[in-house]
């Protein structure tokens, strides 16, 4: 690995660093309002969103329903109020059965 590698490997880590330092340097001990707190703890939901959804029109190639029965399925659950671990083997019991009818 020569040095090009080594400054590439510290430039990226500055990269993530500088904007997580800023916010935290910035708003050390200061109170948000209420607002901003309230969008800001939606963020990480929102992101989570954005990087599942394209994932449920390729779980299988060819098969758009898998995804959309899936998608569905993990909904449904978790909006009925239950738990991470029973949303994500409630979904893959219902895809287990689906794919054996497929």
């Amino acid at each position: 690995m020569g040095p090009t590698y080594w400054w590439m490997l510290l430039g990226m880590a500055l990269v993530t660093y500088i904007p997580r330092m800023i916010p935290l340097a910035i708003l050390d001990g200061k109170k948000l309002p209420p607002f901003v707190t309230g969008i800001l703890s939606n963020i990480p939901y929102a992101v989570l969103g954005a990087l599942i959804f394209p994932a449920v029109f390729y779980v299988q190639e060819g098969n758009f329903v898998f995804g959309l029965i899936g998608a569905a399925t993990a909904f449904l659950i978790a909006i009925s109020g239950f738990g991470l671990m029973t949303v994500v083997l409630g979904t893959i019991g219902v895809l287990a059965v689906y794919s054996l009818f497929m």
